[in-house]
């Protein structure tokens, strides 16, 4: 890749942030890294995925598969070279562990944790389940491998209301998300559908910072804006958008609609950043948020990582507990299929 064909990937991506402004001269700055992962990750049988909030640079310049964390999480399982370096969070990382447990899984980032998967540990379900024995527990796959493993059933944001609707029972507890949750029994509601749902307290701190107002605002300067927010998001902003979905279900949204349409995409600045390389023919506005631990990945910690893969952070699951986590995450697979 040279210089020029990096900048023609990048100078798309101005959502009006210092950090995303792709000059000829960053670009060339830039080149020799991504070069140099290149190489490096052909030469030691390593391929990349980085997450869609990843930076551009990343994204456009390194990765081999990108998306949201559950198409990773199924792109691990094709892929032949032995060592996955992940561009995310540990929690993305440890679910490719459990589905791929032969490959070393490597994480780049200094910051690998995430507010949502942090809010709950494996000891803490485990007491919710002596609290709550007749309930069904189900969890985000924005957990920890301990979670899962003490839980049932797993969900993305893109399956979350086909599978609770499914499950054969109408006593579930699900964690940790209570904004998802909240959004769940609304959903359910408007379904019909019978479902008595106990809720834990965790939040993504991006997506709980959207709020109606700045909908109301966006709207009123843009009269044919489409909104489109992620589940993640609190009850009023999902009542008030044109589109809920999980990342990949965003995407797919938006390329249906016509060239010119204008969006409002409520979630982490990175997709933001991708949709304006992949339908330059699309407008979108807003502000940007961005997540501090997806971040905090960058073309020189990748790079450092290959040089250096016995000093990275290796994702290492006792085997008890990648087993059960796994069997919480085949029982999504059984109920997504119904």
């Amino acid at each position: 890749m040279t210089a020029e064909e990096l900048y023609n990937r990048l100078k798309s991506v101005q959502p009006g942030t210092v950090l995303c402004n792709y000059s000829m001269e960053k670009c060339e700055q830039m080149l020799p890294l991504v070069t140099e992962i290149n190489e490096r990750k052909k030469d030691q049988d390593t391929v990349i995925l980085a997450h869609a909030y990843c930076a551009p640079e990343i994204i456009l310049g390194v990765a081999d598969y990108t998306g949201d964390s559950y198409k990773l999480s199924e792109d691990a399982t094709k892929v032949s070279q032995k060592n996955i370096l992940f561009s995310a969070v540990r929690f993305m990382g440890e679910t490719a562990k459990i589905l791929n447990p032969q490959k070393n899984v490597l994480i780049p980032g200094p910051l690998t944790g995430c507010s949502l998967a942090d809010s709950i540990t494996g000891a803490e379900v485990a007491d919710l389940r002596k609290k709550y024995p007749d309930h069904t527990f189900v969890c985000y796959i924005n957990t920890t491998a301990d979670v899962k493993a003490q839980c049932d059933v797993c969900v993305t944001s893109g399956n979350v209301m086909k599978i609770v609707e499914n499950l054969p029972t109408d006593k579930i507890c699900f964690v940790p998300d209570r904004l998802m949750g909240q959004n769940i029994i609304d959903e359910m509601k408007r379904r019909g559908v019978k479902k008595d749902i106990v809720l834990h307290s965790g939040f993504c701190y991006v997506h709980k910072t959207y709020d109606p107002e700045l909908i109301q605002f966006f709207r009123s300067q843009n009269s044919d804006l489409k909104v489109v927010s992620h589940p993640e998001c609190i009850p009023e902003v999902a009542i008030l958008s044109d589109y809920v979905g999980s990342t990949g279900q965003m995407v797919s949204y938006i390329k249906k609609q016509p060239a010119g349409s204008t969006f409002l995409l409520l979630t982490e600045c990175g997709l933001v950043a991708r949709m304006q390389y992949d339908y330059p023919d699309k407008h979108f506005i807003g502000s940007c948020s961005m997540c501090k631990y997806m971040k905090s990945n960058s073309l020189e910690n990748i790079l450092e990582t290959l040089r250096h893969p016995e000093k990275a952070q290796s994702i290492e699951l006792d085997e008890a507990t990648r087993v059960a986590a796994k069997k919480c995450i085949d029982a999504m697979f059984h109920y997504a299929a119904l």
